[in-house]
């Protein structure tokens, strides 16, 4: 099986945790996707639920496919969020925002009683650090915000470029802007390679003038449902 594959494998695995009447937190990012596109189908078929969007980006495709809306602010419980991740690390650590919604995607999940995060198996580390950690930091001071982020780090023993996204370009194009959120911020992607202490290092980052959030998703997730050629895995979170 290839990858898009099994990112809807693991997304149809999550719609039998999906209740008819449920306020749902719908995630972002291409394994998101393929869960509205299932969604859209229960929707057709009768289910009743509301989705709260953690992206623009989702928010259209919900409306294109029908899946009915509605704001955090109408809605500011619910009762389930199911998202992506670009990384499942011990105890359903993740690390989140490679799709650019970290700020919204970890308010909707704060908000769920529950969050379940699909992926494929090769989302699953052993160590949190393969993939750069998003950091969405505030326009204004941007070069002072990154060098307070890259001592933070150092502190902390990690080191690593902090690169700022850009928009999507073609090769050999040079007027690529920078990539804005919905939130109108900017994002850095730092390459520190290994965590070992995801808890420290958050700590660390939200206690930096400029940072509005990180891509370190830690005690949110209840489950992860994970596909791979052999089939699908349930990994549930330890009790805190």
């Amino acid at each position: 099986m290839d990858a898009n594959a099994l990112k809807i494998e693991a997304a149809r695995a999550a719609l039998a945790h999906v209740e008819d009447g449920m306020k749902l937190g719908i995630g972002t990012g291409s394994t998101a996707e393929e869960l509205v596109r299932l969604l859209a189908e229960k929707v057709a078929s009768g289910m009743k639920i509301t989705g709260v969007p953690t992206s623009e980006r989702t928010a259209a495709l919900c409306r294109e496919l029908g899946v009915p809306l509605a704001t955090l602010e109408e809605l500011p419980q619910l009762d389930l969020t199911i998202d992506g991740a670009d990384e499942i690390g011990p105890e359903l650590a993740l690390v989140k925002g490679g799709g650019g919604a970290l700020l919204r995607e970890k308010i909707v999940a704060a908000a769920s009683a529950r969050m379940i995060v699909i992926a494929d198996a090769r989302k699953v580390v052993e160590t949190l650090g393969r993939f750069p950690l998003p950091v969405e930091v505030n326009r204004f001071g941007l070069a002072a915000t990154r060098i307070a982020i890259e001592r933070a780090a150092a502190r902390l023993g990690l080191s690593g470029p902090l690169k700022l996204r850009m928009t999507d370009s073609e090769p050999f194009v040079t007027d690529a802007q920078p990539f804005v959120t919905d939130g109108g911020h900017l994002i850095l992607d730092a390459s520190f390679g290994r965590i070992p202490d995801p808890r420290a290092l958050a700590g660390a980052l939200c206690a930096v003038p400029g940072v509005v959030e990180h891509g370190l998703f830690l005690g949110l997730a209840d489950l992860a449902i994970v596909a791979s050629a052999a089939g699908i895995e349930t990994i549930a979170a330890r009790p805190q």
